[in-house]
């Protein structure tokens, strides 16, 4: 438990309790109370980490503290799944999750509302759909390596050299190489179903994955703790706002933002049709729309600000001007839906499973025990 004393000028007003306790396998819930007597609720089901959303919960509260928050960090899929059993009587009252084909879907189906407000209407038309899915992050998807691979090759700048490094160190790199699994991960499966559209070589990745018999998991989390502790020593698509933090705290791994192109996600949030409570709902919405807080996710976390309004270093416009054309974000519009469809769908998994059958040893065998590389040093 935390204490977290607010303060207008000299007088303390606030008095907010932050208890992070478990809900379930691999979720977390975050409590904020309100400081009023009378407290309006407001429950989040959200795929962020709780040190990445602690900075905007606490920010939002500062500024409505009679809001008594609940947030629920789930995995990706997790989220939809729920929502979908709560369709009929739903209890969160905002989603915000980087799984965007499961997010348009759950809009496109009925059960977002719109957001009446100046605020959503000036917000870009790239980063939102109609005045009800609103992109209000802007995350590359990076490559991660252990230093001390410099040492016996040349580390992946790209996708192609990628591709070459497994092609032509496959012995070297032999479960070695980490990657999301796209059949139990939304996110894993967006970044599949955006790499494959973009690049005429995807396929040729995947099957050099699978023949090095690559890992395979469920969060950019369990990748870098495995990357850390040496057990993978290349890992491909993870979520660039992790990684930065991580990589700060850990001088062994180096992130790549990949030089032939780099997909970007956003996290996209909506307000649920029949929200127990959408009056707070509104509130922390345009909260997140508004440029205070997407100053705070330029300065204060790695996430990437959106506002147009909003310049210098942490935010979209400085990607952009940075890595130009190389940028590409994923659209927020009905080509999402598309990939949901159940043929692409299942012929896309099924290609990855054909190329991982009988070779991912992080879920269908024993892994390797994890030995140092060759005649080189420990950081």
């Amino acid at each position: 438990m935390m204490l977290l004393i607010r303060a207008c000028g000299l007088v303390a007003v606030t008095l907010a309790v932050i208890i992070e306790t478990p809900v379930q396998a691999q979720a977390t819930t975050l409590h904020f109370q309100a400081a009023t007597d009378n407290p309006q609720p407001l429950t989040i089901y959200g795929v962020l980490d709780p040190p990445q959303v602690r900075p905007l919960l606490e920010g939002f509260q500062r500024r409505n503290p009679d809001i008594e928050i609940e947030y629920r960090n789930l995995e990706t899929l997790a989220l939809h799944a729920r929502v979908l059993q709560e369709r009929n009587a739903p209890r969160a009252d905002v989603l915000m999750s980087p799984a965007m084909p499961w997010q348009y879907e759950l809009a496109n189906e009925g059960l977002s509302a719109p957001l009446d407000s100046p605020a959503a209407a000036a917000w870009p038309s790239w980063a939102r759909w109609r005045q009800e899915l609103f992109g209000v992050t802007f995350e590359p998807i990076v490559m991660v390596y252990r230093r001390d691979l410099a040492q016996r090759m040349a580390p992946p700048t790209s996708h192609a050299e990628l591709l070459n490094l497994l092609q032509q160190n496959a012995d070297v790199l032999d479960h070695r190489v980490v990657t999301y699994d796209p059949r139990r991960s939304g996110a894993g499966y967006t970044y599949a179903i955006e790499d494959a559209r973009i690049s005429a070589r995807y396929w040729d990745l995947v099957e050099a994955l699978g023949q090095s018999h690559s890992a395979l998991e469920t969060t950019t989390a369990a990748m870098l703790e495995g990357l850390s502790e040496g057990r993978y020593w290349i890992g491909y698509n993870l979520i660039g706002s992790y990684v930065q933090d991580y990589v700060a705290a850990h001088p062994e791994l180096v992130m790549v933002v990949p030089q032939d192109y780099a997909l970007v996600l956003q996290r996209l949030v909506m307000m649920t049709r029949d929200a127990p409570h959408p009056a707070t709902a509104r509130r922390f919405i345009d909260y997140l729309l508004s440029a205070p807080a997407q100053r705070l996710l330029a300065s204060r976390t790695t996430l990437g600000a959106v506002h147009p309004g909003i310049s210098g270093a942490g935010t979209a416009a400085d990607l952009r001007a940075r890595l130009g054309d190389a940028i590409r974000p994923v659209p927020i519009g009905p080509g999402l839906l598309a990939t949901l469809d159940t043929l692409k769908r299942q012929t896309l998994l099924e290609q990855w499973q054909q190329a991982f059958d009988n070779r991912s040893a992080h879920t269908d065998g024993p892994m390797k025990p994890p030995t140092p590389l060759p005649d080189t040093p420990q950081p």
